[in-house]
């Protein structure tokens, strides 16, 4: 075979794989969450195995000083396993101006359409602390939006790589657009925060009702 002969049918077989390349990258990128909770049957039995959770965190003072007339907190927020709430799963430490300080969270509500058993689901995302000196976008992240929840480690085992940042980005986006994903049974409720006066000695376990409101329990630190 001649080189130049040889040298053409190379171009010609890295043009065709590249050309296979871009229309799989463009067919894998083009996937919406949507095709996920439609074709993913892992997924959805996942979802339906999610526990119906009640305790989902607690926070302490580790100590409250005042600095230039300034009183600042240091809290201990910890987030608890869904299976054993005496597991740490997040373990965080924030300073805040005050002593009043609100918890933010994201809480993802999945309906009887996408559950296989027809009971409602939902998912807890803590999103962020801050202070009464702060406005929320000034606040502290809590879990990084777009990145798996530690707290759902058995669901991200699931799904592949692609599709498990799929479905993590368009969930923390929900907030922005809570009606898109209306008709196949997901919804968001965006903004549950709950604020408190910390004072030390105490433990403040954060507690879901089953209409998905956040409410702190108060109990001695022992």
């Amino acid at each position: 075979m001649k080189p130049i002969q040889y040298t053409y049918k190379i171009l010609v077989l890295l043009a065709v794989v590249g050309a296979g390349g871009f229309f799989w990258h463009h067919f894998t990128t083009n996937k919406t969450i949507e095709d996920l909770l439609n074709e993913n049957e892992e997924l959805k039995t996942a979802i339906t195995n999610l526990s119906q959770e009640d305790q989902i965190g607690y926070a302490k003072v580790l100590s409250q000083e005042t600095r230039d007339g300034q009183l600042f907190t240091r809290i201990l927020f910890v987030e608890a396993d869904p299976e054993d709430f005496t597991k740490q799963i997040l373990r965080k430490e924030y300073e805040i101006q005050g002593d009043v300080v609100h918890f933010d969270t994201l809480i993802v509500t999945f309906g009887s359409e996408l559950v296989m058993d027809g009971k409602e689901r939902a998912m807890y995302l803590w999103r962020r602390i801050y202070g009464e000196k702060q406005t929320p976008e000034q606040g502290f992240p809590i879990e990084a939006a777009g990145q798996p929840s530690p707290r759902y480690a058995q669901l991200c085992k699931k799904l592949s790589i692609e599709d498990g940042q799929l479905f993590w980005d368009e969930i923390w986006q929900l907030s922005n657009n809570p009606k898109r994903l209306e008709k196949l049974g997901i919804k968001a409720v965006y903004g549950n925060a709950v604020y408190r006066q910390l004072k030390p000695g105490l433990i403040y376990i954060f507690k879901v009702s089953g209409t998905g409101t956040l409410y702190p329990e108060i109990i001695p630190d022992l």
